[in-house]
């Protein structure tokens, strides 16, 4: 059985990826202990709120050096709402203007739509040979989130559309990210998370 360690650094709904990631077939620990993030097998960084708000709750526990060394390691890594936004270069949000980690490109704005936000199920476009996406390419996931960031010309980069479009997951070597919430997408939310674990 894999270990996941779901990071706490003050921002995310722990408990229901820690119930998801243990239906998905890991064994999984909540813990903001870095060593322990940076032994496990995969390493989930949850986050709700402001981008603001979770990036100093990383900095502040050192948990940015944890992942950029998972990464060099190549251990995989899944960032999950403002846990993925916030591995982008940086995110303007409230009128603020805060740096990201920068561990994918480009930024996080508000969407450009009628209706914000973009509250509820939609489907996705998933990037060609997508592992995450395996089985589960016609589904819809569901996403609560005000901003995002807006696709780019690479492998690995999987969109969806609300007024305009926009990142809904990338697959960049270790890293993953998804915008939407997989631990609350029912079946197709899980398949997804038992396609990650089967990468570790």
């Amino acid at each position: 059985m894999k270990r996941v360690v779901v990071l706490d650094y003050g921002s995310g709904n722990l408990r229901s990826a820690e119930r998801a990631m243990a239906r998905a077939g890991a064994d999984v620990t909540v813990t903001d202990d870095l060593e322990l993030a940076l032994a496990a097998d995969g390493l989930v960084v949850p986050g709700v709120g402001a981008y603001a708000a979770c990036v100093a709750g990383l900095l502040a526990l050192g948990g940015d050096a944890t992942i950029r060394e998972r990464l060099r390691l190549e251990r995989p890594v899944l960032g999950i709402c403002v846990g993925a936004q916030i591995m982008f270069g940086y995110g303007d949000e409230h009128g603020t203007h805060t740096e990201g980690l920068g561990l994918l490109p480009g930024g996080v704005t508000r969407l450009k739509a009628p209706v914000v936000p973009h509250m509820g199920w939609s489907p996705v476009a998933a990037a060609p040979g997508s592992v995450l996406f395996d089985g589960v390419e016609d589904e819809r996931f569901y996403f609560v989130h005000s901003y995002a960031a807006r696709p780019w010309d690479a492998p690995g980069v999987t969109t969806a559309a609300h007024g305009e479009e926009f990142v809904a997951a990338v697959e960049a070597g270790a890293l993953s990210v998804t915008q939407f919430h997989p631990e609350k997408s029912g079946d197709a939310g899980a398949r997804l998370l038992r396609n990650w674990v089967a990468t570790l």
